[in-house]
């Protein structure tokens, strides 16, 4: 930027009329005055709020305006400029990508600033705007405890954060110490960790003498830290403060929800907190919601399940139930399906607990008890929004099933999970919470039962490494079994036969059961036979 530029800033609120030609005057005079910038004799004058002026800049000079009280910055990316010029500038690192390196500022007129960080650093510098408070609080976070965890919770003070979990403390502590740096950035820390290792879930589980920190990675928790059991309050304040808990209540379960960006991810954090004889488990799963969804043909159907599937997706109208337990990938499958038939000739209406990610061109809802809006609630309304396709996240009553069939019966493409352990539980699972078998029979068009399996690492294709952090496997894919209903099975659904009889029918006209889909896959080196048995052991 040149000298010109960064003296035009009263100019270019004058010019978009965010400043009157007085206020500019003053605020030139006071500028020559006090031989501070004009940002910071507007501020002074009371002329224009910081946020406003924040806001103002980053749309006139198109960079982005990064709020830091919720983005995560990998340590790492902290280290390329030195506290005493990020202090001097007022500016943080927030992300590296290849040669470029993204600063928030707190004045991005400043050409020295900018200048010195290329030449300590010999990277190219892209400016990014945040309000002074806030790049103030990050540079606290950031720079006053530097390291690892383990560092992190060496610096905390024991008579400063040490609590017995079992101590009345009043909420103005438990506040205090959530908000304390080497909490906030230890916090940090366990997401952006959890993050880069792929993890759905991070778990801070409460032990007699100590605090355990898991991750579930590809399904399976695997163990992290174990932090001190005098700083648990803090740790477990801190989140809750995020989520917006109440921090003081400690007896009874709380579920909150937060959301911080990450590098260009935004990451939506759901927490789940509920009390032990040891203290407050807390759950967080992480929901990136910028993660690219994937198509059918990459969630891992067979080519012969694939073209099934193409087949009943096409259908005007009718039911279609996706099954398996939670975290099977089941919402995936239902996303690559509505992705899959997405037009601008069609309708396509959601609701969904939680919205998982944002789907362009369909009208998505979310849950919300609080204000009764409930999976029933929430379709009766969606059915008058004219829709031609209707995804509802889970059937859990028998009013929810109803109003889905009798969509599906009266000229809507239905699409629902349930919980149940294969394609024919799934028939059988909606007859035992009281749908009639009638309905079931002439309403369903296909049922797709799943699991998620580990693949083998690609690194070392198998045998363990650093990639997969010396477990053999790197990522998911799914194990399939597609029922497609014909008329012996519809015979059998309204005779209310067993799960069984409808299973072997259902394999007799030609479905492939999810073990037989697995081995297939372990034989084509995809997985092994250990995972297939572990993941089928119920269906």
């Amino acid at each position: 930027m040149s000298k010109k530029e960064r003296k035009s800033l009263g100019e270019m609120l004058l010019e978009h009329g965010v400043i009157s030609r007085a206020q500019w005057e003053e605020a030139r005079a006071e500028e020559k005055k006090s031989g501070r910038p004009m940002r910071k004799a507007l501020l002074r004058l009371g002329i224009i709020s910081e946020e406003d002026m924040v806001n103002f800049i980053a749309q006139q000079m198109d960079i982005p305006r990064i709020e830091l009280n919720n983005y995560l910055i990998d340590p790492k990316v902290i280290e390329f400029v030195p506290e005493d010029l990020a202090r001097k500038y007022q500016m943080i690192p927030v992300l590296k990508i290849g040669k470029s390196l993204t600063c928030v500022m707190v004045d991005v007129f400043n050409i020295y600033a900018s200048d010195e960080v290329v030449m300590k650093t010999g990277l190219t510098i892209e400016p990014a705007v945040a309000t002074e408070a806030e790049i103030k609080k990050a540079l606290d976070e950031h720079y006053t405890v530097k390291g690892s965890v383990k560092d992190i919770i060496k610096s905390l003070d024991d008579e400063k954060f040490g609590v017995e979990d079992d101590e009345e403390v009043e909420a103005g502590r438990l506040k205090g110490m959530g908000e304390e740096p080497p909490v906030v950035k230890l916090v940090n820390m366990m997401v952006v960790q959890a993050v880069q290792e792929g993890a759905s879930d991070i778990h801070i589980e409460p032990e007699e003498k100590n605090v355990k920190l898991r991750f579930r990675i590809d399904g399976i928790l695997h163990e992290r830290e174990f932090l001190p059991k005098h700083f648990q309050s803090a740790i477990i304040s801190r989140v809750k403060i995020l989520s917006d808990m109440n921090i003081s209540e400690r007896r009874r379960p709380q579920d909150g929800r937060f959301q911080m960006r990450m590098e260009n991810r935004e990451i939506d954090i759901r927490v789940s907190c509920a009390p032990t004889i040891y203290g407050e488990n807390v759950v967080m799963r992480l929901l990136d919601t910028g993660n690219v969804l994937l198509g059918l043909a990459q969630i891992g159907l067979c080519e012969q399940t694939l073209e099934k599937h193409r087949q009943i997706i096409k259908k005007p109208s009718g039911i279609v139930l996706v099954t398996g337990p939670t975290g099977s990938g089941k919402t995936t499958t239902l996303y690559a399906t509505l992705h899959t038939i997405n037009t601008p000739e069609k309708s396509i209406v959601t609701i969904e607990d939680p919205v998982e990610y944002r789907l362009a061109g369909i009208r998505q809802i979310q849950v919300n008890p609080n204000i009764d809006l409930t999976f029933a609630n929430g379709l009766r309304s969606i059915l008058r929004q004219d829709p031609d396709i209707i995804m509802v996240g889970e059937i859990r009553d028998l009013v929810t099933a109803e109003i889905a069939i009798q969509a599906a019966l009266t000229g809507h493409l239905v699409f629902a999970t349930l919980h149940a352990n294969n394609a024919a539980g799934a028939v059988t699972r909606l007859m035992d919470i009281g749908v009639e078998p009638f309905l079931l029979s002439s309403s369903v068009v296909g049922v797709i039962a799943q699991r998620l399996v580990r693949v083998f690492c690609k690194d070392c294709k198998g045998g363990g490494c650093k990639a997969c952090m010396n477990t053999g496997y790197k990522g998911r894919t799914g194990i399939y079994e597609l029922m497609v209903p014909d008329e012996q099975i519809r015979e059998l659904i309204n005779k209310k036969a067993s799960m069984e009889e409808i299973h072997k029918a259902a394999v007799a006209s030609g479905m492939k059961n999810m073990h037989d889909d697995g081995i297939e896959k372990v034989e084509r080196g995809i997985t092994s036979k250990e995972e297939v048995y572990r993941v089928t052991q119920e269906a």
